[in-house]
């Protein structure tokens, strides 16, 4: 049975670590429609990586609760390039705000993992209680721990402080902001900017990574936000809480969306020399359905929203520079 709660947003202070990602871009959107004060900062007014300067931040501003969406994020190569920063800046970002939080008398907190932190073969559709009960899929199992590590201070300062701190586990997010670095990426905004070029280049083919078989859920960014603010008006519980759309694609249907969304005519090939990753991910949002919150976003109205995202930003964008 999913644990009611009762916590109203007007006239609350709300910081939302993170802000200028996509899903913290995301959240300031949809606390905007609320009668809340939002609090925001830029790195170069508070580098959440230093210790010092956010416990200074916290304590300064004195939310009433904390949205905790800051985090170093990428897709699989991104992954297995960088494991230690994966795990060490997610452990610090996560400690520093969580400690800061805390140690600010801030005494509601919504702190985002992801649904990597399950099993790689767990049974489908993933339910919470699969948290650390096999191991997990090597491709991102370094962001996968930092993550689960995030989910058990939240739990351990529940536990000991008696703090309302709750955490959520969204499936494959997309959308608005998103990071299209040609390498470093998640797939939508991957395959966007690769259909883009390929179009742009006149290229004959696409080659996509792996073989298309995996089966992925794709969650609205903005979906995502509605349901952040959902669990943070409704949810009080140590467990953590699913997000999820409720039905999954493989890769190669996704990628066939796309080419049709970016107007792309040639030719789709796998390379199944490169990793799959999980074999599929697909939640089980029971949990916070009985909240009363429901996915509005269909994947290819979405995808079209997120392309016309890329394009309005693609003159300011270089491989240089990054996405």
């Amino acid at each position: 049975m999913t644990t009611r709660f009762d916590w109203p947003l007007s006239g609350k202070k709300i910081w939302v670590a993170g802000h200028r990602g996509m899903v913290g871009s995301a959240m300031v959107r949809r606390l905007q429609t609320e009668d809340c004060e939002i609090i925001t900062a830029t790195r170069a007014e508070v580098d959440l990586l230093d210790k010092a300067a956010t416990a200074d931040f916290c304590k300064q501003h004195a939310p009433d609760a904390v949205l905790m969406c800051a985090a170093m994020v990428g897709g699989i190569k991104a992954n297995t390039d960088y494991p230690v920063d994966f795990l060490l800046q997610n452990l610090e970002l996560q400690n520093n705000v969580l400690m800061a939080a805390h140690n600010s008398d801030v005494d509601r907190l919504v702190f985002l993992g992801s649904t990597c932190i399950y099993p790689r073969d767990a049974e489908q559709p993933l339910r919470e209680e699969a948290l650390l009960t096999g191991p997990l899929e090597t491709t991102n199992e370094w962001y996968a721990i930092a993550k689960i590590a995030g989910i058990k201070l939240c739990q351990a300062l529940r536990q000991q402080y008696g703090r309302h701190y709750v955490s959520v586990m969204p499936s494959n997010l997309y959308g608005p902001g998103d990071n299209y670095h040609p390498e470093h990426s998640h797939v939508v905004a991957a395959l966007l900017r690769k259909f883009h070029e390929a179009k742009q280049n006149g290229s004959d083919e696409v080659i996509i990574w792996g073989t298309g078989t995996p089966r992925r859920e794709f969650l609205y960014v903005d979906d995502m936000a509605n349901a952040c603010i959902t669990v943070l008006r409704s949810y009080d519980a140590a467990e953590i809480i699913n997000v999820g759309v409720g039905h999954d694609i493989t890769i190669t249907k996704l990628a066939e969306t796309i080419a049709k969304i970016t107007d792309y005519q040639g030719t789709l090939r796998f390379d199944p020399s490169y990793p799959d990753g999980t074999p599929r991910k697909l939640v089980d949002n029971t949990k916070l359905a009985a909240l009363g919150w429901q996915p509005k976003m269909l994947l290819a109205d979405g995808l079209r929203l997120a392309y016309k995202d890329f394009m309005a930003g693609w003159k300011q964008r270089t491989p240089e520079r990054g996405m």
